[in-house]
């Protein structure tokens, strides 16, 4: 009975609005900090760092954009890899363009380039619902694709149309290693999904709520929803933005269009779906499952003797995301996170049944 309530006495407002209101919740994170920031860049190998964990980060910070707009807002998204491809883009040219610009603004700009662009498309969500929205956020896939393609500026009048991305450094030290690029990504990560979660459980999140829920509702209590969409949709290319700059600067070493086409945009909405709508935390579930599950049927057909063919192993991941997807929509709606919540209440009544 160590994971309790009692005794954590509040005397404030702020006390009773922290985001870790049990004192074992607030050690864990802060341990789970320790290890991913500090232990991790020091224990793992280049393997785990840049083709595991390195990805996690940079996905897990998409799905929390995307899980904004559709989880929080109820606004469901087909583009957010076009606008992980508007921060990459954007990013590559402030770098490159101006080279007095350090790249953590640099990153944080082209967030807020891609937060503009989405709240622009966001635009027709004002007079449209639904499936509708769906058909508008997939309309500007396929836009900013092809203006990716088709503006020389964009991709420097390079002729394969693919811009090497230049090496990063911070106050003079080069971020050229594997563990050194991992912690900017684990810093960038960590700090905006603190940044989300202090959002959704501000007022203009509690919009977002009201507005999934019901429109007409959330009208008759005050609330704008003009406002609160167009708020979602811009912190939701905010978010997708950077990560895109991240994925193209600290993963893939250049940018390419092809990074970030429909393939992308979905994966980050079955991301959202199977790691919980409407949670951050569902966000790193929904990503570290992403990211694991082709490493571990990789592994399995190794383990089997490579009696089964590469291109089978591929369609055999595609066929058990949608089977996983039909499942956790069926089953548990809320996906990894509600059965995360479900083991928590089950720890905070141990060893007692109810």
């Amino acid at each position: 009975m160590f994971y309790r309530d009692a005794g954590s006495l509040k005397t404030s407002y702020a006390q009773e609005l922290q985001l870790f209101p049990v004192a074992q919740e607030r050690w864990a994170f802060l341990i789970l900090l320790l290890v991913g920031g500090v232990v991790l860049p020091l224990v793992a190998g280049n393997y785990w760092l840049g083709s595991i964990l390195l990805p996690f980060l940079i996905l897990s910070l998409a799905a929390i954009g995307a899980n904004v707009l559709t989880g929080y807002a109820g606004q469901i998204s087909l583009g957010s890899g076009a606008f992980m491809a508007v921060g990459a883009y954007a990013a590559v040219n402030m770098v490159i363009r101006i080279p007095a610009l350090p790249f953590p603004l640099a990153f944080l700009l082209a967030g807020v380039i891609a937060g503009l662009v989405c709240a622009v498309f966001g635009l027709l969500s004002l007079r449209i619902r639904g499936l509708y929205v769906v058909v508008a956020t997939l309309m500007a896939q396929f836009f900013i694709e092809w203006i990716c393609t088709h503006v020389p500026w964009l991709f420097l009048n390079n002729a394969s149309g693919i811009v090497g991305a230049p090496p990063l450094s911070l106050f003079g030290i080069p971020l050229t290693s594997v563990a050194a690029r991992y912690e900017v990504a684990f810093v960038f990560t960590v700090g905006l999904a603190l940044v989300a979660r202090n959002l959704v459980r501000s007022a203009e999140g509690r919009g977002w709520l009201a507005v999934r829920d019901k429109e007409t509702a959330a009208v008759l209590t005050g609330i704008s929803v003009p406002r609160a969409k167009i708020t979602a949709f811009a912190v939701c290319g905010f978010f997708c933005g950077v990560a895109g700059a991240m994925w193209s600067f600290l993963y893939l070493g250049n940018v390419d269009v092809e990074a970030f086409t429909m393939h992308r945009s979905f994966q980050i909405l079955f991301m959202v779906i199977i790691g919980g709508l409407g949670s951050i935390a569902g966000s790193f579930l929904g990503a570290g499952f992403i990211v694991l599950l082709p490493v571990a049927i990789t592994n399995l057909a190794t383990l089997l003797g490579g009696t089964i063919r590469p291109d089978t192993v591929a369609n055999l991941e595609l066929m058990i995301f949608g089977g996983l997807i039909i499942g956790f929509l069926i089953l548990e709606p809320h996906g990894l996170a509600r059965l995360a919540m479900r083991a928590r209440a089950r720890l905070r009544n141990w060893p007692l049944r109810y």
